[in-house]
């Protein structure tokens, strides 16, 4: 008897199904889309209702060819690709493809929050359909950017570099990283002074207090003369400690984690950027072996639900009772509510059970899923455990005419902070239970300190998604992506973990914002983004959403004067082209930074690569020149440094055109003839591959050094680096490591 066919997106997700399922149904995985908008086409039909044009992934005919084997063998077909619209859109697409082989064959929709022998087996007994509103608006999605992308980019490669992108949400992340910058840039710090002293009675010990209000009001010293003034005015008069509260408050545990929150966590706490922790989430989700059995850890990842299964909620309040007694169980089960319900068939991401412990299955992860895995379980665990309790003391201390005010808090009780101790808590002046109002006090010197006013920092991987999600900007899927486009694309770099745009995200932005204020601005996303969700909910018709969006691109584009554009972008220098000695040399760009052209391009095409002294003056970089002669010209050979990775070639170029690959003087250990050269791949990585190629394959993302190993004496190391040692250097043959 034919078996049924289930089809996930991953491999990985694929052979946990199959283990949990025993074989019993075929699994194949479809590595994701198998079909999309064609790459170098807009690929939409805008004169009919947008119609997307789509054409199957070249890549993925191999895979496609095997569903199609399986699918036609199989007794009913399953798609099981995530549940949210990326995943939808994969099974609606699978469906088109696979038509053929489905005919007359029973199709089933099936989803899961977690890979677990119960979850699957649930969704295989109560299948549904594919949902075209999540489709559709999947499909909204994908238009929009696209349009976005064919048209806007190509003006940026008119009006500043080649092979730049706008996209719809990642211009509007940009924007608000280059306002940030200019917010700091424009910033004017403001002069206040500080008044403190430390108050004690008898034996108690002492506190610090700080100057609240001078003469009844609330008061901010504006110098050093104002602050002597009023130590002057003071500094003889008797304290009295006029006021002393003492409350207790609970504090709260924190829902379990969403996307946002938990990239935003992993960030600060375990330094993961948001693209690694989506990748090691994925890993939980996807399975991990555990005792010869494959179990997903971790419940969907890309989920913007607080919400909690009350069968989950109950296996946490018993490991609670077992692991710290039910003296710390919160009396009744916390329920947390979503505050938008367009993704809430998903539950917040928490562990598949949370008597799986960090500590029990320590040996079958790797470090950074064992710091992942604590992470949100500790949170999880937390949501049912008693609130923390507070004690919060305030005192207000009569000084003259001045009132000191202290405040701090205390711990009573720990409660949830046992299982989640990441709780930011302001402990302040430690207040002696012994003082009580009225009481005299005696107080040291006072003191006064300058103090200056402070820029609003600059975004972190953390504080961009947290800003990202509190204004509308982007769903749980995208905020990695978003982050991961503007890095790649140089618009940005990080300064001490903080984003600072470059000089090219500045321009790009200054582009963008000049002269399509009006869609890539923070508001207007962010309605998008509602709008998509009401397609979904079935509110709103999705190519209407997108001629609306259409329209208003359209008229600002025609408004658009490309010739003043360009000039405005276009930074001429007093250099006199030395090529054609009539031209000016000016400032222009690439993706991989500036450099100096002729303005009589194309009709001279000098240009010439230059670095910026210390004063900012423009000094040209001179290529080496080597002592080796051009074997067709004659002329002397010369260092330079290309898109694709270092060269050499004639000094007398464009006149003659010679050109061969800078060689790292290394012998290819492959095939001991050619040698070790440098490329950059397509997307601007760096690598090492074999001048011999394509007959030698040699390759290696490595950097070979040569040096001879101290050890076993092979010929050259590698320079390598990984984010636990940072930069080492480590043999190939015999793997010592040479810090």
């Amino acid at each position: 008897m034919n078996k049924g066919l289930i089809i996930v997106e991953s491999p990985a997700k694929a052979g946990t199904i199959a283990k949990i399922l025993h074989n019993e149904f075929a699994v194949k995985a479809s590595m994701g889309h198998v079909r999309d908008l064609p790459k170098h086409d807009l690929g939409v039909d805008v004169e009919h209702d947008f119609r997307p044009i789509y054409e199957i992934d070249k890549k993925k005919t191999k895979t496609i060819g095997e569903l199609r084997a399986a699918a036609k063998e199989a007794s009913a077909v399953y798609l099981a690709s995530d549940h949210d619209r990326e995943g939808e859109a994969i099974a609606w697409h699978l469906s088109k493809v696979l038509a053929k082989e489905l005919a007359g064959k029973k199709v089933y929709r099936i989803v899961f929050n977690e890979i677990t022998a119960k979850a699957i087996t649930a969704s295989i007994s109560e299948p549904g359909d594919v949902d075209m509103a999540k489709v559709d608006a999947q499909q909204a999605r994908r238009v929009l950017d696209r349009i976005v992308g064919y048209t806007v980019s190509p003006l940026l490669w008119k009006v500043i570099a080649k092979d730049l992108s706008a996209g719809r949400v990642q211009s509007v992340a940009l924007r608000l990283i280059c306002e940030r910058e200019q917010e700091i840039g424009e910033f004017v710090p403001r002069e206040f002074w500080r008044l403190e002293a430390n108050f004690w009675k008898d034996e108690y010990p002492p506190f610090k207090a700080s100057l609240e209000k001078w003469q009844g009001k609330k008061f901010e010293i504006p110098d050093e003369n104002k602050a002597i003034e009023i130590v002057d005015s003071i500094s003889s008069g008797t304290a009295n400690l006029s006021e002393i509260k003492r409350k207790l408050r609970d504090l709260q545990p924190q829902p379990p984690f969403i996307t946002s929150t938990l990239q935003q966590e992993a960030s600060k706490l375990l330094g993961f950027s948001s693209d690694r922790t989506m990748s090691i989430a994925q890993q939980l989700y996807e399975g991990i072996e555990l005792k010869g059995e494959t179990t997903g850890l971790i419940t969907y990842m890309r989920t913007d639900s607080v919400r909690i299964a009350a069968e989950a909620v109950e296996n946490c309040r018993e490991l609670v009772k077992e692991r710290f007694g039910a003296d710390q169980l919160h009396g009744t089960a916390r329920v947390y509510k979503s505050k938008s319900s367009a993704q809430d068939a998903h539950e917040a991401i928490r562990p598949t059970d949370a008597f799986h412990t960090p500590e029990s299955i320590a040996d079958s992860l790797t470090k950074e899923q064992l710091k992942l895995y604590t992470l949100i379980w500790q949170r999880f665990v937390a949501t049912q455990m008693k609130p923390v309790k507070l004690e919060n003391t305030s005192a207000k201390i009569t000084l003259g005419e001045a009132l000191f005010a202290a405040s701090g808090n205390r711990v009573v009780e720990e409660g949830f902070m046992k299982a989640y101790p990441y709780v930011m808590l302001v402990e302040g002046a430690q207040i002696h239970s012994g003082y009580i109002q009225n009481n005299t006090l005696e107080h040291d010197a006072l003191k006064r300190s300058q103090h200056f006013t402070s820029p609003p920092p600059r975004f972190t991987e953390a504080s961009l998604i947290k800003e990202l999600e509190a204004r509308g900007i982007g769903r749980p899927s995208t905020y990695s992506s978003i982050i991961s486009t503007i890095k790649k694309r140089k618009y940005v770099g990080l300064e001490k973990k903080s984003f600072r745009p470059t000089d090219l995200g500045n321009d790009v932005n200054r582009f963008l914002v000049g002269n399509f204020d009006a869609i890539f601005n923070v508001s207007f996303t962010a309605q998008m983004e509602s709008k998509l969700d009401e397609v979904e909910e079935k509110k709103a018709v999705w190519h209407e959403l997108v001629q609306s969006y259409y329209e208003e691109l359209q008229k600002l584009i025609k408004g658009l004067d490309i010739k003043k554009e360009k000039s405005a972008f276009t930074q001429e220098t007093d250099l006199v082209c030395d090529v054609c000695g009539e031209g000016k040399m000016v400032i222009k760009r690439s993706k991989n930074g500036e450099f100096l052209a002729c303005n009589r391009f194309p009709a001279c095409r000098n240009s010439k690569n230059f670095t910026r002294d210390a004063n900012g003056k423009i000094v040209i970089t001179v290529p080496k020149t080597l002592a080796e002669k051009c074997p067709q010209c004659g002329s002397p050979l010369v260092e330079k440094s290309g898109k694709f990775g270092e060269f050499i070639a004639c000094s007398n170029y464009p006149k003659c055109k010679f050109a061969r690959p800078k060689t790292t003087g290394i012998t290819c250990p492959d095939c001991g003839k050619g040698e070790i050269v440098q490329r950059r791949s397509k997307q601007g990585r760096l690598f090492w591959s074999c001048t011999g190629y394509p007959d030698c394959k040699y390759i290696s993302n490595d950097k070979p050094l040569p040096i001879a190993c101290p050890n076993c004496g092979h010929p050259f190391i590698y320079e390598k680096y990984s984010q636990a040692r940072g930069n080492y250097k480590q043999c190939p043959k015999c793997n010592t490591i040479m810090e």
